[in-house]
């Protein structure tokens, strides 16, 4: 009874966790949107560049980024809700697997920003702007990003060790039983011919055998 109780609680702690990660997948696509949406307006000016050719707008690859990690985060965020929801190893595993993988994406670019001098450039340059727009951001409030990236890395830490735990606390472990017939009860050991006895039985009373001794006396008083 304990052991389930820990379970359910671990599975609602996971969904809880999962809940917040997806809010952060949506608004990374709900902001890609946004800035997509403005990069076309921006390119449907007076004189507006093909998509294709050597004169051809350039890609923007921060806006395409941004949307591939949100969608990746709510991908993420389905799969736990699944693994939480069945308590399948295998579903829990995976998840864990794809979980350490974002983990480690975003530990090695916060690496490479903070060791790297010239970690610009290794990033292609961004047509749009918003990856400056983005870097003056974090400069005027260096704080609030730094609190905000511990969450996020502290929420995926939380959900990799709930996973473990409701991993080795296993599936649930019920019996089921098609009908009354089919229940061997716990104190009756488990014999290979086991037979479950009747529940009730109608018709003539059942005699004991005839070679019981007062049925042997009763039949050679009745023969003399």
């Amino acid at each position: 009874m304990t052991i389930k109780f820990a379970r359910g609680c671990i599975q609602s702690m996971l969904k809880l966790v999962n809940f917040v990660l997806g809010i952060v997948g949506i608004a990374m696509i709900m902001y890609a949107i946004w800035m997509f949406r403005v990069w076309q307006k921006h390119m449907s000016g007076p004189s507006p560049l093909p998509y294709f050719g050597p004169n051809s707008s350039p890609i923007p690859w921060f806006i395409y980024t941004i949307l591939g990690l949100g969608i990746t985060v709510c991908f993420i965020t389905c799969s736990g809700h699944i693994a939480a929801e069945t308590v399948n190893g295998c579903c829990l595993y995976i998840y864990m697997v794809f979980v350490f993988l974002l983990f480690a994406f975003e530990a090695a670019v916060t690496v490479d920003v903070f060791l790297n001098k010239n970690w610009e450039e290794d990033f292609p340059e961004d047509s749009t702007g918003n990856f400056d727009e983005i870097k003056k951001f974090v400069k005027e409030n260096f704080d609030l990003c730094k609190w905000i990236g511990l969450s996020v890395a502290a929420v995926q830490g939380l959900s990799m060790l709930l996973s473990m735990i409701l991993k080795a606390l296993g599936p649930y472990r019920e019996r089921c039983y098609d009908s009354d017939d089919d229940y061997i009860p716990d104190g009756v050991p488990l014999l290979k011919n086991y037979v479950p006895q009747p529940s009730c039985v109608v018709g003539d009373p059942v005699y004991g055998s005839t070679s019981d001794p007062w049925n042997i006396r009763m039949n050679g008083k009745a023969s003399r």
